[in-house]
């Protein structure tokens, strides 16, 4: 009864919602899998660093400590500097990658939380096993899938019914507390981290990295897709304690030098990985993707986003511009930069899988946009609007302050980004490609371009189902 309700529901919205009946159970039929892929399909490495800021990493001008690991991979491969996540704050980000869809699409609004938060955020508690994801996908082409950190798209807290990893299309998984299995060793209690876990803090990363590595070795002559995904440098920041800090400890968590301890180990961490890569002799023909979920917070007054206005919870840019790096020898020049080419998470899933030679469903609908070509060095213009949707009401959306504080929905149609909020209120034209910075409001004198992307966005923003049902709620 409860997937009757929801199959209606989703045929009642409009011509934009991209996510049919027939996408259930996508991809999972024995009679499709490929368990013989061509032995030269490329490993796959999506690096999603947590509430990572435009310019944390030197490559793109942060001058916080140096980063010179992350910064090989954009000496070996090419940098975007317009590449966007599909939401300003975690789960919702992570689902769109995963299913390259609008999370909206998939009641996402918001981290998730406990049950009463997640209801008074209109959201569901976990993302619908029924979803398209990559993982999927790639599995069924006879890759080897796996999950290694943060996960936040169901269980965890009082959601005891999430469903485990091997729903979504993974063979392994190792997860923290935000998950429907999170591993002992880093959760020894329901909370980010604990001096009493087996594991540390500062060790996380490293312990993802090895799982990471290890599981390529399992794998060795079978082509691997994998989540890397750390909970750095996500706070509470906690440095270890055998650094050249010489002050109290524990630090204040969310000060800047604790920042600069933990994004110096990560990128060690990073390198650690490059080098087991290297190793294995499979550096050749690994695809490395480097970005973050999004925006940073604190920002320490905009300087984790290069200047750019708004941070994680705002659509600003500072919130959705994310730094992209991307490294496969001998397919992708060294060394380049994209100052121009429109890039959106949404369009990972379409343009890995034909990188990859993976053939996805003829049912299947992306809301993003198959750039392969771009991400292998032919900039393009994407010629398709970007959404972006935060906060659905007053009671579980938390804002940043003062001139951060963005309205609620947001579209970026070829040069101009457009900002309103739901009910109409709050209007905003910027030129994004005069003024990155968001600086100087463009609504009144272009009335009719306002018009046209008003009507646009409001017309994408009910087209999302509103999750009434909330349907793992009625379970």
């Amino acid at each position: 009864m409860l997937l009757k309700k929801r199959k209606l529901k989703i045929l009642r919205v409009t011509v934009f919602t991209l996510v049919p009946l027939t996408l259930i159970g996508l991809g999972l039929s024995p009679l499709n899998a490929n368990p013989n892929p061509p032995a030269d399909r490329p490993n796959i490495i999506y690096i999603l660093t947590d509430d990572m800021g435009y310019s944390d990493v030197s490559c793109f001008g942060g001058n916080f400590v140096p980063t010179p690991n992350i910064d090989r991979i954009a000496a070996n491969g090419r940098k975007f500097n317009h590449f966007y996540s599909a939401a300003a704050i975690c789960s919702p980000s992570r689902a769109g990658f995963i299913t390259g869809n609008y999370p909206g699409r998939w009641n996402f609004t918001t981290y998730l939380d406990n049950r009463k938060h997640n209801r008074n955020a209109e959201q569901a508690d976990f993302l619908d096993p029924e979803a398209p994801t990559i993982a999927k996908f790639f599995k069924t082409a006879g890759y080897a899938t796996g999950h290694f950190g943060k996960w936040h798209l169901g269980g965890g807290r009082d959601v005891t019914n999430a469903p485990g990893f091997e729903k979504y299309g993974f063979d392994e998984h190792v997860s923290t507390y935000e998950s429907p299995d999170p591993d002992p060793l880093i959760t020894a209690t329901n909370w980010i981290w604990s001096e009493k876990d087996s594991i540390k803090r500062w060790d996380r990363t490293k312990y993802f990295v090895d799982k990471t590595l290890e599981f390529m070795r399992k794998h060795k002559g079978q082509p691997c897709f994998i989540n890397l995904w750390p909970d750095d440098v996500h706070t509470p920041w906690v440095p270890r304690k055998e650094t050249e800090y010489t002050g109290k400890y524990p630090m204040n968590p969310e000060e800047e030098q604790a920042f600069k301890l933990v994004l110096k180990e990560y990128d060690t961490q990073i390198g650690r990985l490059l080098d087991g890569i290297k190793s294995m002799g499979l550096d050749k023909n690994t695809i490395v993707i480097f970005t973050s979920d999004n925006g940073p917070l604190p920002s320490f007054k905009g300087s984790r986003a290069a200047g750019l206005r708004g941070s994680k919870l705002s659509l600003y840019e500072g919130g959705v511009r994310m730094p992209f790096i991307i490294s496969w020898p001998d397919h992708i020049k060294p060394g380049t930069t994209d100052d121009s080419s429109e890039l959106s998470a949404l369009d990972m899933l379409p343009s890995l899988a034909k990188i990859a030679g993976v053939k996805l469903p003829n049912s299947y609908r992306s809301d993003g946009k198959d750039r392969s070509s771009t991400l292998l060095g032919k900039s393009s213009s994407r010629n398709m609007d970007m959404y972006w949707e935060y906060g659905r009401n007053n009671i579980a959306f938390k804002y940043p302050q003062g001139r951060n504080k963005s309205p609620n929905l947001a579209i970026r149609s070829g040069q101009w980004k457009f900002l309103m909020n739901s009910d109409g209120s709050d209007i905003q034209l910027y030129d994004i490609l005069k003024d990155q910075n968001e600086s100087k409001d463009l609504a009144e004198s272009y009335p009719k371009i306002t018009q046209e992307l008003k009507k646009k966005l409001n017309k994408w923003w009910m087209s999302l189902p509103r999750n009434t049902i909330n349907n793992q709620n009625f379970h």
